[in-house]
């Protein structure tokens, strides 16, 4: 039996993300060049009630880290049915926010532009599945503010709590001493909120009565030892 650990909804959506197939263990080829023992492939929430279950975490997570917010912005492509998702179990729970989203290509017919739904304006919370370079949450942020309104947030599902990397001034890649979420927290001044973490699945690892699932704990705990901030 698995034990109590110290942020229980983190644990059963580690829980669950596994059992959907979402959370994989293995060799996975990162953005970063990295050769990852996991990847978490937001991707694979392909059917109602895995949506409808990952919404209900997100929602959770929003209410209980008291992050104040007027509106969802899901970025293009997996921020639209994520932040879709996450403002119909917000209105299912009481909250009714206004939703919009961005298309990467500008339509010139119709109503024409990028963005698709309800004006951007207040404080705006952009949903997305994970935080990598940041790179689409700094595109997201030049997006909300060329609109007049506040980039007050990010929610995300997994903090991988890796380095992040960025080109030198020689234009090579390098990793950096800080991760995609601090830089957005310390750096752009945003508040981030994550339904769990590398260190909240580490510890549903060396919990868990599951071999299988088990056995990848060390190759995770040495990647961590490795690229961890």
């Amino acid at each position: 039996m698995q034990k109590n650990l110290e942020n229980p909804l983190a644990q059963d959506f580690v829980k669950f993300a596994i059992a959907s197939g979402v959370l994989g263990f293995g060799e996975f080829k990162t953005k970063a060049g990295r050769m990852s023992p996991y990847f978490f492939n937001a991707g694979l929430f392909d059917d109602g009630a895995k949506l409808g279950k990952l919404a209900e975490f997100y929602a959770k997570s929003l209410m209980a880290s008291g992050i104040e917010f007027d509106m969802i912005f899901g970025p293009a492509y997996k921020g639209i049915p994520l932040g879709a998702a996450v403002a119909v179990e917000l209105a299912r729970q009481g909250r009714n926010v206004p939703f919009v989203y961005n298309r990467k290509e500008a339509k010139d017919h119709g109503e024409g532009g990028t963005l698709v739904g309800a004006k951007l304006q207040g404080r705006v919370l952009i949903v997305d599945d994970v935080m990598s370079a940041g790179t689409a949450t700094r595109e997201s942020i030049a997006l909300i503010k060329a609109a007049g309104a506040t980039p007050a947030a990010v929610a995300i599902a997994l903090d991988r709590q890796e380095k992040a990397t960025e080109k030198n001034a020689a234009g090579v890649v390098v990793d950096v001493p800080y991760s995609a979420v601090q830089y957005v927290r310390n750096q752009l001044g945003m508040q981030v909120c994550t339904i769990a973490s590398l260190k909240d699945l580490l510890d549903y690892l060396a919990s868990t009565d599951n071999a299988s699932q088990k056995s990848h704990e060390a190759a995770i705990q040495a990647y961590r030892d490795r690229y961890g901030v």
